[in-house]
């Protein structure tokens, strides 16, 4: 072969790579695990020439396999809705000696804001409401622990409110004040409540529909913005634009 025709090669282009992270159920790790496995599925569609893996903190040995298949230099997207003790140093210690690069929360993601509004938008024109007259209940995880959980979801809400002109927009969390049942009495009959998680857990199957019950919410009761259509696409973009180190 003639240098000239070595000096051609080209080296092959590295792949890029991202692990979509979640909490799981300990409990039960396999739904989850195949939840999120198919959610990163779907972000891989929008992204082309990608590596898109999956893994939840709960099952054993999912990260640790997840990182292997990526390779060195992945991009982790925490599927979570807000900073805190689990994205700012659970995930990050069983990182340690990789060379993964952390990205901010789902939760932070600064399109997030629009996707509720339009979803809401949507809700509101199925049930030939207009805004002015709608109340929003966000539903969320809250923390005893940590106060960045509460101060993200908040920022999210107030975000939220420069969007969407309604009547009322009041957040309840599950672990701690102000609680789901407190926020959610007197709603009245055009309530729309959304729950501020990524995915159908204990809380959203369980806690949130009991908290409705027992404050007699009339409203309408959605999905969890982290399952609306529009989500897979958002995680996408924010891979796609995140600057990682060389």
């Amino acid at each position: 072969m003639s240098l000239t025709r070595l000096h051609s090669r080209k080296e092959p282009a590295i792949k890029p790579a991202a692990i979509i992270v979640s909490h799981g159920q300990p409990s039960d790790p396999d739904p989850a695990e195949a939840a999120l496995a198919g959610f990163a599925a779907e972000v891989a569609r929008s992204l082309p020439g990608w590596h898109v893996g999956s893994a939840t903190l709960a099952k054993p040995g999912a990260l640790e396999a997840a990182l292997a298949d990526a390779g060195a230099g992945a991009r982790i997207f925490p599927y979570f809705m807000t900073g805190g003790w689990f994205t700012g140093e659970a995930l990050v210690q069983r990182l340690e000696g990789s060379r993964a690069v952390v990205l901010p929360p789902f939760g932070l993601d600064p399109g997030l804001p629009g996707l509720a509004a339009a979803l809401l938008t949507d809700e509101m024109t199925a049930q030939g409401w207009h805004a002015p007259e709608v109340r929003v209940f966000l539903a969320a995880h809250g923390s005893g622990r940590s106060t960045q959980t509460a101060r993200d979801t908040q920022a999210f809400a107030a975000a939220l409110g420069q969007l969407l002109p309604v009547a009322e927009l009041r957040v309840g969390f599950v672990e701690e004040p102000p609680y789901l049942a407190d926020q959610a009495f007197d709603l009245g009959t055009r309530a729309i409540c959304l729950p501020f998680f990524a995915a159908k857990g204990g809380h959203v199957l369980d806690d949130i529909p009991e908290a409705l019950d027992l404050a007699e919410f009339q409203g309408v009761l959605l999905e969890p913005i982290g399952c609306a259509p529009g989500a897979a696409a958002l995680v996408a973009r924010s891979l796609a634009r995140a600057q990682v180190p060389a």
